[in-house]
């Protein structure tokens, strides 16, 4: 099984939005057998909190089942526990470097860097774009697919 997390800030808005929408690409493509995804934060902020209600609506919006979301946070474990370790933007990125212990490791990847945009997820917690957000995890998500596709030589 190839083990994802998405990680955020709080895990309330952009890294649950990636985990169900990459659990609903998985499910469409008939690899739930054969990929596995989770989503964390940097911080202690949400643990144990469901969703933001602007994450709840966009995946309702696009027929996303929200189920088995609930915040947690990053553990130094969870860097052996995974093969991909996603981060939404370079402030999460350089935090999961510091938390795992493994700066600069090529499994923790910024999602938009596998993706002509090339830049940062914005944080619809501040922004209040979740549809914007919506967007750019999407594309990140289909980009990581097929790398994981390519990498791990599965169809």
């Amino acid at each position: 099984m190839i083990n994802v997390l998405f990680v955020c800030l709080g895990n309330i808005c952009r890294s649950p939005m990636a985990e169900a929408l990459f659990r609903d690409l998985l499910k469409k493509e008939n690899l739930t057998n054969k990929v596995a995804v989770d989503s964390a934060a940097t911080s202690s902020w949400h643990i144990g909190s469901p969703p933001h209600k602007g994450t709840l609506a966009i995946l309702k919006k696009y027929n996303i089942s929200p189920d088995g979301l609930v915040g947690r946070q990053l553990a130094k474990e969870d860097f052996e526990k995974f093969d991909y370790i996603i981060g939404m933007d370079e402030s999460n990125t350089k935090n999961i470097y510091e938390i795992t212990g493994k700066p600069n490791h090529p499994k923790i990847i910024r999602l938009l860097d596998l993706t002509e945009h090339n830049k940062d997820v914005p944080d619809p917690y501040y922004t209040g774009d979740f549809e914007e957000t919506y967007t750019l995890i999407s594309d990140g998500c289909r980009a990581l697919l097929e790398k994981i596709r390519i990498e791990q030589n599965i169809n």
